[in-house]
């Protein structure tokens, strides 16, 4: 095997790595390392507590039921891990407006297990 070969592949390996880490969802960068998402340079913990609004959120959500970016727990206290969402009227750790089509995040509400999988 040539060296140029070998360098394609060990290329192609390092992209497949780096894409297991991130997923695009239009101009938003999803971590699912760290369980954030950033965009327009801003990030945001995908745990604590929300705000749903009608206008101006930090970042757009679809409710699906499969293929999911995140799956979210609503909790009534401790968000404190990656997935728990508790819903709040004011001082929110993030805004969301809930879309049916171009989102920054399609979540899928569960019982149990919150997270990235």
């Amino acid at each position: 095997m040539s060296s140029a070969v070998i360098q394609a592949f060990g290329l192609a390996v390092c992209t497949l790595c780096a894409v297991a880490e991130f997923a695009y969802a239009g101009d938003a960068v999803l971590n699912s390392n760290a369980c954030t998402l950033s965009i327009d340079g801003k990030t945001f913990l995908l745990h604590g507590k929300y705000q749903v609004v009608e206008s101006f959120p930090d970042f757009k959500v679809e409710i699906v039921t499969s293929f999911s970016d995140l799956k979210v727990q609503k909790v009534s206290s401790f968000p404190s891990e990656c997935g728990k969402w508790q819903e709040v009227g004011s001082f929110p750790d993030f805004k969301v407006q809930f879309v049916s089509s171009f989102p920054d995040l399609k979540i899928a509400f569960v019982e149990s297990f919150p997270g990235m999988q």
